[in-house]
């Protein structure tokens, strides 16, 4: 089940305590997912999805009833994630430390892709994936591996439709040749 059942929302819309602790459990795996592979290391991301969090339960009053929560939660999310890789984007360029420039720590690589294809092809799907331009890993996880429809991605980075396309198709352009080069590497 990838969305929780519509009455938690209204529920939690409602005053209803339990029916928001509902929806952090349901939905606390996927954000936090999804964050990971945005921000690039476990700390931003726990710090992302937390803020969120709270921004969806301080602005339930927001909500409409006619609407389907998952974009409006990712919507969220994905707007808290653009604003601290912003902002630790900043802070890079400012502070340097000698010749050292800071980095962001490397995020745990996605536990499907190292089950399925071994710990050094998830290690590279990672890197390609932190090489992207922000729109187009965001519109990447949204559509891949938080499977959302296009039309829901939209409403969550406030994109058209061609452009998310756009977005994804140059995402997995990307992810195909440098993933393609790794197997000829490893395989030669």
């Amino acid at each position: 089940m990838t969305e929780i059942d519509p009455s938690v929302p209204l529920r939690a819309q409602r005053g209803d305590e339990q029916a928001f602790l509902e929806i952090v459990e349901f939905y606390y795996p996927r954000c936090l997912r999804f964050a990971r592979n945005m921000m690039g290391n476990e700390q931003d991301a726990e710090e992302a999805v937390q803020d969120a969090f709270v921004r969806v339960h301080d602005s339930f009053h927001r909500f409409r009833e006619d609407a389907r929560f998952d974009p409006w939660l990712f919507r969220i999310l994905a707007n808290r994630c653009r604003t601290l890789l912003g902002r630790a984007k900043r802070h890079r360029e400012l502070i340097e430390y000698g010749e050292v420039q800071l980095a962001i720590a490397s995020a745990a690589s996605p536990i499907e892709i190292e089950e399925e294809f071994g710990a050094d092809w998830a290690e590279e799907v990672r890197l390609v994936l932190e090489t992207l331009p922000p729109e187009q890993r965001e519109a990447f996880l949204l559509r891949h591996v938080e499977d959302l429809s296009y039309e829901d991605i939209a409403v969550i980075t406030g994109a058209g439709l061609s452009a998310l396309r756009m977005r994804v198709k140059r995402a997995c352009d990307t992810l195909r040749i440098r993933l393609t080069e790794v197997e000829k590497r490893n395989g030669s």
